[in-house]
């Protein structure tokens, strides 16, 4: 499967100035497929080690900072001769290690044609916990579930995404009944490598759920095992949390929701395991719609959104035929689904996505981004049912603004506002 990432991985490689790569994010991503794939394709061979499983990697930067010593041992563990240029090194699970992350530094310093590769699960959590990080040192690169564009090519629906991408709207329009169907599915599916995988070589919904309960498990595993009780019981409240929060109206995050009189103080450090650990977006509330957004977030109003539309689907249990037949999808669970998929669209595309409100008022923009140098105020609508009060207002409010409305209804310009189909953000995006 293609990985847009790959793009952004080629780029690391033949930067002058490159340093040792480190790739964040949630378990069961793709982080180590995209690695060893990326190594087998574009080096001569690849030193991979596993130190989580592999014994032998354990100590291997305690003693110094020997980077002969060190290329040695990965030369005895891997069997591969580290060759600058021609090999690529991968550390995987490289938390498990220890002054693993420390010892990047010294590749950097020490090595800089030796091209060398890092992931691990729960890597934003070990360096939240003060893990000596070689700050300055290294190159990051967050990977996420794949997005709609990715999953329409593994569907083999590449030219649906050319035509996307084309921003050819009439076109667009004519394959409405196809990539709404398409929609559907990854409504269902949603982006996690293996449970895609299975989907698209078998078409059985009910192995592409029992994948999906598998990761949340595999998720529920990892907190109790790298939290305390008490730390495990409060981040498992958040999560369960999260269906019951976007299913609101208003989709603000209610620390009563979690637990009847739960104040922020209570859960403000379930909430940021989760954030670090990648199992879920927080999008803050702004105040003003100005450049730049994060000069006016909140810190203590904010929408939380799952890292994947399938596995969400999966927590509540909807059935295929509400996701997959029916209009419930689209037309209950006031617009959960669609902007759970716009949320989880913005941050794979580099977008860092806010929402706007009223506390005097019902009003709410859904979502704002800073996009080719300007704002933009976004409203997602999970059906043809397009009314926009809120968003007429708030760009009449904020002089030089257009927005965007996000529905299922097809491409059009109205000056103040631009509405297009949800399963066409990337193409707006990128036009």
């Amino acid at each position: 499967m293609k990985r847009q990432i790959y793009n952004e991985l080629i780029a690391w490689k033949n930067r002058k100035d490159r340093k040792p790569l480190v790739i964040l994010g949630a378990r069961q991503v793709g982080k180590t497929w995209i690695m060893r794939h990326f190594g087998t394709q574009e080096y001569e061979n690849v030193a991979y080690i596993n130190c989580d499983d592999e014994p032998r990697a354990k100590d291997m930067f305690v003693a110094d900072y020997d980077m002969d010593r060190i290329l040695l041992s990965i030369q005895v563990i891997t069997g591969v001769k580290v060759v600058p240029g021609k090999t690529l090194v991968i550390l995987d699970e490289i938390q498990e290690v220890e002054r693993g992350l420390h010892s990047l530094k010294y590749f950097y310093e020490k090595l800089p044609d030796c091209h060398v590769m890092v992931a691990g699960s729960l890597l934003g959590i070990t360096l939240r916990r003060g893990e000596s990080f070689p700050v300055g040192k290294v190159d990051i690169l967050n990977m996420y579930p794949m997005n709609f564009f990715e999953f329409l090519d593994a569907m083999g629906k590449l030219e649906l995404n050319e035509i996307i991408c084309s921003s050819e709207w009439k076109v667009i329009d004519l394959m409405k009944d196809k990539l709404e169907h398409l929609l559907r599915q990854y409504y269902y599916v949603g982006g996690m490598p293996n449970v895609v995988l299975k989907y698209v070589e078998n078409g059985d919904l009910q192995e592409v759920r029992r994948e999906q309960q598998a990761i949340l498990e595999a998720y529920r595993r990892d907190i109790s095992k790298h939290t305390t009780e008490r730390e495990s019981i409060r981040i498992g409240q958040v999560l369960a949390s999260l269906p019951s929060q976007l299913a609101k109206e208003n989709k603000k995050f209610i620390y009563g929701a979690v637990r009847k009189g739960a104040r922020a103080a209570d859960f403000e450090l379930a909430i940021q395991w989760l954030v670090d650990a990648g199992i879920v977006h927080r999008v803050p509330r702004i105040s003003e719609a100005r450049m730049p957004l994060k000069f006016y977030a909140s810190p203590d109003a904010f929408k939380m959104f799952l890292l994947d539309c399938g596995l969400l689907g999966c927590m509540v249990d909807t059935s295929a035929s509400d996701m997959l037949v029916d209009n419930k999808v689209f037309t209950e669970f006031k617009g959960a689904f669609s902007e759970q998929f716009v949320a989880q669209e913005l941050v794979s595309m580099g977008a860092t996505p806010y929402y706007w409100s009223n506390d005097r008022t019902p009003a709410e923009i859904d979502f704002v981004v800073q996009h080719g140098g300007k704002v933009v105020p976004i409203e997602v609508k999970a059906s043809t049912n397009v009314r926009s009060k809120s968003l007429a207002q708030f760009v009449k409010d904020n002089e030089g603004l257009k927005g965007l409305r996000l529905s299922l209804c097809q491409y059009v310009d109205q000056e103040w506002m631009e509405n297009v189909p949800l399963y066409a953000l990337r193409g707006w995006m990128v036009k």
